[in-house]
């Protein structure tokens, strides 16, 4: 009987030349198998055909697979272990941890070029730090009424432009001051009829052809009439046409000096008298408001015609003087905060409305705070530093810094405490630990 190769069909009469490309040259010792069945079922069947012309070839490839087997065995056992050396090879190397060692301390050569001073105690009043928004001061709002309605023909301000008083702003076309100019002819006819009927009236008086009472009904008469020209004749003056040079052409001025903040029309608008919204407000900023926001764990620290010192973001150098002008009576209900109004001068209008600031309020009580040099604070990432003596190194410390004190001292509201030592020029040592 005959068996059949499971594995692997190699050539009858010939060994496969390609058994790298059959098998790989990284093979492991598990694919030896396949090799060995294919050469015991060769054998097997040539043990049922005749022995005697075949002995000698059966040993020939006897041997022939012995060598296959015995190389793919060796290039299974090298492939594992080149694997083993490239993974070894391509590992990272072991990392170092070093213990014991504060990032913050630095070591510099000739330590003594570095003098300390020691931190002194500083009293300040309590002070609170609150953010708010520059606002225009309400009661300097001013709107720019219409006095006649109508078509806008003319726009000569725009919005944020800087008008003084009686400056034109704005040019209407309206119907208004036909109805003016017609009411105006007719009292000049009516008054100068009621003129000459008192002249006669005076002269039959005198000859006796009337009674007093005559005349005084002639008098009155024309003091109506007088009148009512007197208000037709105001009534043109306050749409701004001259009696005596009429036009269907409205102008409205500014009725005081300031900024414009808000505009409501444009070219080709239509606008009505007295009537919202208003074509312009003119707001004066040479006085504004801060509005703040306050918590409510802090609102007893706060209370009205307290000083407040003013920092905004656009000028963080400069300082400004306000008081507390108004509490609000209710909180904010979402973040429970009150607001608080710091009315304040606003020199050269340098604050606009919608700038951010921080205002710091001042309490009664007096609390105690830190004072160093100014030489001694470092600013190094948006954050102040100084260096204090640790050991035969100098360790460098977060503070948070206040009000710029005189001579030269900056207070330190937390960080380092009175009593501790600091370099001087921590500028100079932050100079030579960068260099290094």
């Amino acid at each position: 009987m005959g068996f059949h190769a499971v594995s692997l069909q190699l050539p009858y009469g010939a060994p496969h030349k390609n058994y790298k490309a059959a098998y790989g040259h990284n093979r492991n010792s598990s694919s030896v198998l396949p090799v060995l069945i294919t050469g015991l079922c060769f054998f097997e069947k040539l043990s049922g055909e005749k022995r005697g012309a075949r002995i000698r070839m059966r040993s020939k490839w006897l041997s022939y697979y012995l060598a296959i087997i015995a190389v793919a065995a060796s290039l299974a056992v090298s492939g594992c272990k080149t694997e083993k050396v490239r993974a070894d090879a391509e590992a990272p190397p072991p990392s170092k941890v070093i213990s014991g060692v504060d990032v913050s301390d630095f070591a510099v050569e000739h330590p003594e070029r570095y003098p300390f001073v020691t931190a002194t105690q500083y009293q300040a009043p309590s002070q609170l730090f609150v953010t708010g928004t520059v606002i225009p001061d309400i009661a300097r709002n001013v709107p720019v009424i219409s006095l006649a309605s109508g078509r806008i023909v003319d726009i000569r301000a725009r919005l944020g432009d800087s008008v003084k008083k009686g400056q034109l702003l704005l040019r209407v076309r309206s119907d208004d001051i036909s109805g003016g100019f017609d009411a105006y002819r007719k009292a000049i006819s009516d008054e100068l009829l009621a003129r000459k009927q008192l002249d006669r009236a005076k002269v039959l008086y005198e000859h006796g052809a009337i009674a007093q009472g005559d005349l005084e009904v002639a008098q009155d008469t024309e003091d109506d009439a007088k009148t009512t020209l007197d208000t037709a004749t105001e009534h043109l003056h306050l749409l701004g046409s001259d009696p005596n040079d009429p036009k269907g052409i409205v102008d409205i001025f500014a009725p005081v000096s300031g900024v414009i903040t808000d505009q409501q029309v444009t070219n080709g608008a239509a606008v009505q008298a007295y009537s919202t919204p208003n074509p312009f407000t003119i707001s004066d900023l040479t006085s504004v408001w801060i509005v703040c926001d306050v918590y409510e764990s802090d609102m007893a620290n706060v209370r009205v015609g307290q000083p407040a010192d003013i920092k905004l973001n656009a000028y963080p150098d400069k300082v400004l003087k306000g008081k507390i002008s108004n509490i609000g009576s209710i909180l904010d209900p979402n973040i429970r905060t009150a607001k608080v109004r710091i009315e304040l001068a606003n020199p050269g209008e340098m604050m606009r409305p919608g700038m951010y600031g921080t205002a710091t309020l001042f309490g009664n009580e007096k609390r105690t705070y830190t004072a160093v040099p100014a030489s001694a604070i470092v600013h190094l990432h948006d954050r102040d530093w100084v260096y204090i003596p640790a050991q035969d190194k100098f360790k460098r410390i977060q503070v948070v810094s206040g009000e710029q004190l005189p001579n030269n001292m900056q207070e330190i509201l937390s960080g380092l405490q009175p009593g501790q030592q600091v370099v001087t020029n921590a500028i100079n040592l932050q100079n030579v630990i960068d260099n290094e």
